[in-house]
């Protein structure tokens, strides 16, 4: 079997999402996908991934990902490892058609039937929009206020607006955590660098609206971003423990693991780190020093399926669980629950109820079911989805080939 194409997917409407599709001369294609910058990670497949894959087998999926390790961009989420981490799913998505397995199958089967989930309390529109800083603006948060149905689950303001009625309807669909991120607009003010009392206790409104509405009934995730300093990362902590939050994320920016084991070391509540990160060389990093509670990675920025394997059995290694990010598009969903349905140490699955319920169902065939608090894998082989036939007939898509020239198809 030998790689005779590699597809990249554009949508202008999801204009942060890229899918790969890596065709084989066996006529079964693997889909993979990533998301921001979505128009230099296709540039990087094209230009780079592709000038190594054509002609290769596509199931030596070890040796192909050691090989598109990059000179530069080798330990990070940049272009060049999320451009990785979508190759690497399609290649193990075509490894999964070969067998007829699902993906958690091939990882070692399952270990959970079915994982506890959260929301993440974020709109359907939530960073659709291209972002125009390093981070995630506030002018890109998408909210919608309009009372129509894609609309019907906009979180992002209605933790804003009554954080207790929110966990209120999470609730009465058996969802049991939520996480929220309301400091972000007095770090968008300050840099990071200052918060005023009065905005630290406007942040701390939406903790007091949930545990006045339901008391513990529900776990609430505190959401930082990376956007503060450490000092005010740790005053945020502090105002926040009476709350009981089950974990702070991403508190400062994961560029100094020594200050990270500060901030913990400062507080009683876990740490939960780092979606930010890629390759299990800064995760090593990380769990020696960091400090952390709770290892959380993106399938699709930290090097696909291949690593996310080995930072789930290092994080076993130091005892520690491990809670999969899930706030980009329905393959990497689908990805991260097999994950989750597979790893020994898995503690919780993030999902969007936003856009599972939402714009995931105009892109992909299937989609985990999400019922009374859990998530369900997917059965199907490999990822167990593909891309609706009608995505390629949009007026907006843009598809990009590479192709194995014809005389060098084995015949």
């Amino acid at each position: 079997m030998k790689i005779t194409e590699i597809e990249t997917i554009q949508i202008e409407e999801f204009p942060n999402i890229v899918y790969v599709r890596i065709h084989t001369n066996e006529g079964i294609v693997g889909l993979g996908e990533t998301f921001f910058g979505a128009n230099s990670v296709a540039a990087w497949i094209h230009d780079t991934g592709a000038a190594y894959l054509l002609g290769k087998d596509p199931l030596q999926i070890d040796k192909h990902w050691m090989a598109l390790n990059p000179f530069v961009g080798f330990n990070s989420t940049g272009i060049e490892n999320r451009a990785r981490s979508a190759i690497d799913i399609a290649l193990w998505d075509i490894l999964g058609k070969i067998c007829n397995q699902p993906l958690y199958q091939l990882l070692g089967g399952k270990t959970h039937e079915r994982i506890k989930v959260y929301n993440t309390c974020a709109g359907p529109n939530y960073v659709r929009g291209k972002p125009t800083t390093a981070g995630l603006p506030t002018s890109n948060w998408g909210i919608s206020r309009n009372n129509d149905e894609s609309s019907q689950y906009e979180d992002l303001e209605w933790f804003l607006r009554d954080a207790g009625e929110l966990a209120q309807s999470l609730l009465s669909m058996g969802i049991k955590g939520m996480k929220i991120w309301p400091f972000d607009i007095y770090a968008e003010q300050s840099g990071g660098h200052y918060i005023s009392r009065d905005d630290l206790k406007k942040g701390c409104e939406p903790f007091r609206k949930v545990r006045e509405a339901v008391g513990d009934k529900i776990e609430i995730m505190v959401e930082m971003h990376s956007m503060w300093d450490l000092p005010n990362a740790i005053k945020i902590a502090k105002a926040l423990e009476e709350y009981r939050p089950s974990w702070f994320e991403d508190p400062i920016k994961m560029d100094n693991v020594d200050s990270l084991a500060r901030f913990a070391d400062s507080t009683n509540i876990p740490v939960t780190a780092s979606e930010t990160l890629g390759t299990r060389w800064s995760f090593r990093e990380l769990l020696e020093r960091g400090h952390v509670g709770i290892v959380m990675f993106d399938p699709t920025w930290v090097g696909g399926v291949s690593e996310s394997k080995k930072i789930v059995s290092m994080a076993e290694a130091y005892q520690l669980p491990i809670a999969p990010h899930d706030c980009m598009g329905p393959v990497e969903f689908s990805v991260a629950v097999h994950i989750s349905t597979n790893a020994t140490n898995t503690l919780i699955q993030e999902v969007v109820r936003a856009y599972y319920t939402g714009w995931y169902k105009e892109l992909v065939t299937n989609i985990p079911t999400v019922k009374e608090g859990y998530v369900y894998p997917l059965e199907g082989p490999g990822v167990g989805t593909e891309l609706l036939p009608e995505v390629f007939e949009r007026p907006d898509v843009l598809i990009k080939r590479s192709k194995l020239e014809t005389s060098a198809i084995p015949t």
